[in-house]
């Protein structure tokens, strides 16, 4: 059995409403709480890093997919939305939409185009993160596939 091993350091000077840092290999920000929970918006946030964790994990998964069944794309890309409920004053993450939009050749066929909604299904069940945070936030998946015009 092989692992990966990730490393992360956090720097957290002051109180609720301060600005940390963290540092995870290539990853050098300042974190806070965002606007929308009273918090100063600066850098980043746990709620985009979830987001961005699940929305990078799933498009490189898609991609690998797509690259292995040797099935060509004009374009890959992809807008994400994470949900927060605030229910009696307790935040849940409850869901992530993701909207991959791919652009296949102008000469794919019909089969084609079925195998790419096909992947972007079978992407979601095997990216990292999908399945790490599955059964605690929803993941709901809304793919376009068409073909260059």
């Amino acid at each position: 059995m092989a692992e990966h091993i990730f490393h992360l350091k956090a720097d957290w000077p002051g109180a609720r409403n301060d600005v940390g840092t963290i540092k995870a290999g290539n990853l050098i920000t300042n974190v806070s709480i965002p606007p929308e929970m009273n918090g100063p918006g600066i850098g980043t946030n746990p709620d985009e890093m979830l987001l961005g964790a699940a929305a990078t994990c799933y498009i490189i998964t898609l991609a690998a997919m797509l690259e292995r069944n040797k099935l060509e794309k004009v374009s890959l890309t992809m807008e994400s939305e994470g949900i927060v409920d605030v229910t009696n004053g307790i935040m849940t993450y409850k869901k992530i939409i993701h909207r991959p939009a791919i652009v296949l050749k102008v000469d794919a066929t019909e089969k084609d185009v079925q195998l790419a909604h096909k992947l972007a299904e079978k992407a979601e069940r095997s990216c990292m993160i999908s399945r790490a945070i599955k059964g605690n936030v929803e993941i709901d998946l809304q793919t376009a596939v068409e073909k260059m015009l």
